[in-house]
């Protein structure tokens, strides 16, 4: 009888290999499953519910507000990585192709830079945005179910 073992193929091995080290890596996706593989998805918040959030929670408020002025940044990053790489892109090739993936690309890159100018602008290595966005969801989901 041949080993169990022997019988795995090399992506099997591979992930059974790294499968602790990957799960480490990607814990913070826990923290919001609960939210996210509901029977029942909750409803759409309003930028009025975000704020009543901040102003009802004295810790967690202004950390989450700070989070999302970094999205901001990122979204403004977006959109000037998109438009100036595309806008290279057509001036020296011309082709269509080439300036469409160099949008994607350019807001992707943007996107990033504009998070790490929030990162330190805002000083965001200092909080912890994790723990005040599931803070949020938590008084969200007790709203919205009337707890």
């Amino acid at each position: 009888m041949a080993d169990v073992e022997s019988q795995k193929g090399f992506f099997k091995k591979q992930w059974d290999g790294y499968k602790e080290f990957w799960c480490d890596r990607f814990s913070f996706l826990e923290n919001y499953s609960r939210f996210i593989n509901r029977d029942k998805p909750l409803p759409s918040w309003s930028e009025s519910d975000v704020e009543e959030f901040i102003a009802s929670d004295p810790f967690h408020g202004p950390v989450l507000k700070t989070a999302r002025q970094a999205a901001k940044y990122g979204a403004v990053g977006s959109l000037m990585g998109a438009v100036t790489t595309a806008g290279w892109a057509w001036k020296y090739s011309r082709s269509p192709h080439g300036a469409a993936l160099s949008l994607v690309a350019g807001s992707v890159f943007g996107w990033t830079f504009g998070h790490e100018i929030a990162n330190h602008h805002l000083q965001l290595y200092r909080l912890d945005t994790l723990s005040a966005q599931t803070k949020f969801m938590e008084w969200w989901e007790k709203k919205v179910e009337g707890h």
